[in-house]
């Protein structure tokens, strides 16, 4: 028996000109982010850039390695960051971008690591899509991007 499990929802807009303002300028700071991205093997620059509760925007970009399981994404290197520095501030929202033309998804390892934030925080956090040009994805909850995720509950 084949069953339909779950299906994503979410915004789609045409460019950043068309995205509410507060959305154009975290994902102006994700694209400013992937500019300084350290990618001497793969070239392939990701930026992302957190909203913080406090109002912080916090910025990450991929760091890679010749050892390659040693590098780290752009949205971990910064949600590492902003909880070694504001642990206790909540994220409001996510953007990530790369010089793609369609919108850039988080990896698995980064969808885990936002789930344990949003699990943390215990609200949800939107996940702003984009790439240098072109259409614009925003779902409003880290959990769409992972179904069947492993969370704190499984540990028990």
């Amino acid at each position: 028996m084949i069953k339909k499990f779950l299906t994503i929802e979410f915004e789609e807009w045409e460019n950043e000109n068309t995205l509410p303002e507060a959305d154009a300028i975290l994902l102006n700071k994700a694209h400013e982010a992937a500019q300084k991205a350290y990618a001497p093997y793969s070239r392939f620059k990701v930026g992302a850039a957190l909203l913080l509760e406090n109002g912080e925007i916090i910025q990450g970009n991929n760091q890679e390695n010749s050892s390659y399981p040693v590098g780290s994404c752009a949205e971990r290197t910064a949600l590492f960051y902003a909880s070694a520095r504001y642990p206790d501030i909540k994220i409001k929202a996510i953007a990530i971008t790369a010089d793609t033309h369609e919108p850039i998804p988080p990896c698995g390892m980064c969808r885990q690591a936002m789930l344990e934030y949003e699990t943390k925080q215990q609200n949800c956090i939107p996940v702003i899509m984009g790439g240098k040009t072109g259409k614009i994805w925003k779902i409003n909850s880290v959990s769409s991007l992972l179904p069947l995720q492993f969370d704190p509950h499984h540990l028990k």
